[in-house]
């Protein structure tokens, strides 16, 4: 930005001109547009925006505009890719840039503006987790202004006033940004002679040198200089500034070259779930308030991020099916298992104190006991709240806090009062409450009502919430630690969120993911779709508060399953798998498609396909039994009955069979079958057009499929490879690039997404694009062709990690795989020898190693990961440690680290072989505190030793090492 104090006043005349310029290549048919908030740049109406011409210098494409503006113009402004009829196709990424004309431009001068298109990349710096958390030592820096220059001094010398500009982000106290070059006022590359630039904030330097025009071109590059006399120079390309004296009749060029090009910064975290934590004051379950001590174990093991899954309210069933994270009763309010009742009041009671410590001692166990625990916590939080409601209601604290969120926190406390008193949370079973209305919940939050005290209590638990978790969060910030939340792709279908909302859902459809390395047979999620054309309407309002929401406490988050973003895949709500389903949004096969190929059967191709050698193999001798009740006879096939042709309605009707004991086999075996010859289909009529087909996820696999004409096979494969891999890629895209960008704009956390699965080829561009970090989980590569990811190879703009909460831990997943371990250890380790039966301490810190030393921005790990490192922490069974398994959707999220932070805190051992990792690989870590500083050279030669011991010739097997010819790589 220019300051427009820089410069001498002068006599302002009529105009000037003003140049846009920049480097962009663009497809056919795109062009750029420069629009504003002035009026000439279009008042940030992109079709009104001021449309750029491109010309080739070199290798690159230069798109550019000269328009005459009034002396003393300023504007905000930013590029637009659009099409021929001026639609936005993309636009830049971070903040809008600011333009103020220096007050000496005379009429007829030029000011040229040489731009650099902002990715998502270049706004990383300015996301909360670096800018209020890591870099925020930055703030210290004193804020400065270049010297003025004298106009009569350009004219003089023929020169060019040249603005220099460049974002350093991480600029240690005491040292300063040069810029050096072929020209002599840049020191001939001297940098003792270099121009030194000015911090303006924000990470911005800046420098004025006024250039004559005979030294151009100029080459030059930017550096740092230290207070200890060390300087860096940027990495890279040398940078070139053209200029044509004799065309030009410029006199001023403002450059912003973007970002200082130097090693990418680099850190690691440690990932737990919220209820997995364990402290020696918890009531059964992690709590907000641990955060403190996982913060602190973090710091001295060199985590700059503590990760966790999502923390909102998921009391839809009062049950321990509630302990799934992701299937949320709100998206705005925080999880009440996560209170600590004892820091609910400074005076409890004496009664209340030995009520929390029997509950302490009762609910100590292995795994965490969700519902006694709830029941346990509410219990005594309402007590407290009848002694305290009165003083916390009525403080200036609690008033500022429900102001703030009174338009989710009304409706959450009215759900939550009808969810009790009707006893379900499926609000179309709540009579006149159905419906959701503003009036309707003005009664049920009145102060008049009967059961207003139990609205407040609701407020007074999510208040003690908001208290706790913001207590600890801004412990992190100022530990150097970054809090990274998780975004849940959905939420249950009786929620809060779909009473309020329901525009906003599709409330017949379903939600989950196809057929990958999870299930066999996909996965049902059961939370309804959105409807994003309902959601655009308010510029995706509800999207917008969620996140702002969430920036409250995190400044790092989890897009989960971002693919969703791009398309979901949809199943009907009387599916309870997740194979039949489709794309949405998808392009399908027309009927006249399908006809021009020869494919006529449509009612052979999407119903069952069942025959009889198809039942008697499956059922044997009970084959007649299944068909009498479950199908009749259809030509000469079978087709279901209409009382039991949905999964849905073959549950219920073996449960019914069942309890009436009319079952040959076991209900589960027989379920199982049936879905299977349901399934039997190759295309999957749309239900609300006809005319529309998708194919089946794995058509092949079907003996619908397997019984067709060669041609019908040819044509099929042909359609669903197009359909799945192909044709919808521009649709896609479109998708995410209309609903991502909000989610990024609403808050200034930074965003990583979950890009596992079927990954479309459209995903990671655009993620690169918006500057969305990518998952990499060395056991699931998104190389095709590749068994083990390889971390060495993986991008910059990723996260990397041996394993998450949807796998096996890294001790159980070596464990489990005989003959996997064994490629493992060969094609990855790089030893022939017998691989050890369990993942010793030298095989995780192996492990682990390689993605330490990967080029990921971050390397996050489970705790129980790192827990490996070290016999100590590996007796329980590896087994146990398991957060989730995917191919159940009705797993009990209940794991429990078996040792206390307190004990973590006290392993001065672990710590430092974490930490040497850490340091050894050059990531950053937070800075130590005065008792720390003597310990790095210690961390750092633990760290040369142990390399050295796992990188020396040795064989280990059955875990013992033994020194042998062959060595573990």
């Amino acid at each position: 930005m220019a300051n427009s104090g820089l410069f001498s006043a002068t006599k302002s005349l009529k105009s000037v001109k003003l140049k846009f310029r920049i480097p962009y290549y663009t497809e056919w048919g795109q062009s750029l547009v420069v629009c504003g908030s002035e009026p000439m740049l279009g008042s940030w109406n992109v079709k009104k925006g001021l449309l750029l011409s491109p010309v080739h210098q070199g290798d690159e494409l230069i798109w550019t505009a000269t328009i005459a503006v009034p002396c003393h113009f300023s504007c905000d402004y930013c590029y637009y890719v659009v099409d021929d009829a001026k639609n936005v196709l993309r636009w830049e990424m971070g903040n809008k840039r600011n333009l103020s004309l220096p007050h000496l431009l005379q009429e007829g001068h030029t000011l040229e503006l040489h731009d650099l298109w902002q990715t998502g990349g270049d706004a990383l710096p300015f996301c909360s987790a670096f800018k209020d958390v890591i870099f925020c030592k930055n703030s210290t820096l004193n804020i400065d202004r270049p010297e003025a220059i004298i106009q009569d001094k350009l004219v003089q010398e023929e020169s060019v006033l040249v603005r220099f500009k460049i974002c350093c982000p991480n600029v240690e106290e005491g040292s300063s940004v040069y810029v050096i070059g072929s020209a002599t006022k840049l020191g001939h590359w001297k940098v003792q002679d270099g121009l030194k630039l000015h911090y303006t904030g924000e990470y911005i330097w800046e420098a004025y040198c006024a250039i004559p025009r005979g030294d151009f071109p100029i080459k030059y590059k930017y550096c740092k200089y230290g207070k200890n006399g060390l300087f860096s120079l940027e990495i890279g390309s040398t940078r070139e500034l053209s200029f044509d004296s004799f065309k030009s009749q410029s006199q001023y060029i403002f450059l912003s070259d973007g970002m200082l090009r130097e090693m990418p910064w680099r850190g690691a975290g440690v990932a737990i779930p919220m209820f997995s934590v364990r402290s020696e004051v918890d009531l059964g379950v992690g709590e907000f308030l641990d955060l403190k001590l996982l913060v602190d174990w973090a710091v001295e093991s060199g985590f700059h991020l503590v990760q966790l899954l999502p923390i909102n309210d998921t009391s839809v069933h009062g049950m321990w099916w509630d302990s799934y994270p992701y299937s949320s009763l709100s998206v705005f309010a925080l999880h009440p298992l996560y209170l600590r009742v004892q820091a609910l009041s400074e005076n409890m009671p004496e009664d209340i104190k030995n009520e929390i410590r029997n509950a302490k001692e009762h609910l100590d166990g292995k795994d965490v006991d969700y519902e006694a625990t709830m029941a346990t916590k509410l219990s005594i939080a309402k007590k407290v709240f009848i002694q305290e409601k009165d003083f916390i209601l009525n403080s200036s604290s609690f008033h500022k806090f429900f102001s703030e969120n009174k338009d989710w926190l009304e409706p959450y406390a009215a759900f939550c009062f009808l969810r009790d008193f009707f006893e379900t949370s499926d609000h179309s079973q709540w009579g006149r409450f159905s419906t959701y209305s503003k009036g309707k919940l003005e009664k049920l939050v009145s102060k008049d009502t009967l059961h207003y005290d139990t609205i407040c209590f609701h407020y007074y638990i999510q208040f003690h919430l908001h208290l706790q978790l913001s207590e600890a969060a801004e412990y992190a910030r100022t530990k150097g630690v970054v809090l990274k939340g998780d975004l849940p792709i959905g939420v249950d279908r009786n929620s809060v969120d779909t009473w309020v909302y329901p525009n906003l859902f599709r409330m017949n459809t379903s939600t989950g993911a196809p057929p990958d390395c999870f299930d066999q047979n996909g996965q049902n999620w059961g939370f309804p779709t959105y409807n994003w054309e309902g959601m655009s309407k308010d510029n995706y309002g509800w999207w917008r508060a969620r996140l702002t929401q969430m920036g409250k406490y995190f400044t790092a988050y989890r897009i989960d399953h971002i693919l969703g973003f791009f398309r979901i895949w949809e199943l009907p709500d009387h599916a309870m798998t997740g194979l039949i389903g489709k794309f949405r949004p998808s392009i399908p096969l027309s009927q006249e498609e399908l006809e021009r190929e020869g494919i006529w059967d449509f009612d052979r191709l999407t119903r069952p396909y069942v025959r009889k050698e198809f039942l008697q193999e499956k059922f044997g001798d009970s084959w007649t039994l299944i068909a009498t009740t479950f199908l009749n006879e259809y030509l000469d096939r079978y087709e279901f009955k209409e009382d039991c042709n949905t999964e849905k309605k073959i549950a219920a009707k073996l449960k019914s069979c069942a309890e009436r004991s009319l079952l040959p086999e076991s209900e589960d075996k027989i379920r199982s079958d049936l879905f299977d010859l349901l399934k039997s289909i190759v295309l999957i009529r749309d239900p609300d057009h006809a005319r529309s087909f998708y194919p089946r996820f794995n058509l092949e696999d079907t003996p619908s499929f397997r019984d067709l004409d060669d041609h019908s096979k040819n044509v099929l494969k042909r359609l669903y490879y197009d359909y799945y891999f192909h044709r919808q890629e521009k649709l896609w895209r479109q998708n995410a690039l209309k609903t991502l960008p909000v989610l990024l704009n609403s808050s200034d956390m930074l965003a990583c997404g979950e890009d596992l699965g079927l990954i479309p080829a459209c995903v990671h561009p655009v993620m690169q694009e918006l500057g969305l970090i990518g998952l990499r989980i060395q056991r699931m590569p998104s190389e095709p062709d590749l068994e083990f990811g390889i971390p060495s190879q993986y991008s910059y703009m990723t996260v990397c990690a041996p394993s998450c909460h949807d796998c096996s831990t890294l001790r159980a997943w070596w464990e489990e795989d005989e003959e996997r371990r064994h490629r493992f250890f060969k094609s990855v380790m790089g030893s022939d020898a017998l691989p050890p039966s369990r993942c010793v301490p030298d095989v995780a810190y192996f492990i682990i190693r390689q993605q330490v030393e990967s080029p990921s921005m971050w390397a996050i790990f489970p705790l129980q990961d790192l827990l490996a490192l070290k016999e100590e922490y590996m007796t329980r069974p590896p087994t146990e440690e398991t957060i989730n398994d995917p191919t159940n959707p009705k797993h009990y999220w209940r794991y429990r680290v078996h040792v206390t932070m307190e004990s973590l805190m006290k392993d001065e051992e672990l710590k430092a072989t974490i930490k040497g990792l850490i340091f050894s690989s050059g990531r950053s870590y937070p800075p130590p505190g005065e008792a720390e500083k003597q310990l790095i050279q210690e961390t750092a030669a633990i760290a040369l030793e142990k390399q050295q011991h796992v990188d020396a010739p040795e064989m280990i097997r059955n875990g013992v090492s033994r020194k042998e010819s062959v060595g573990v790589m």
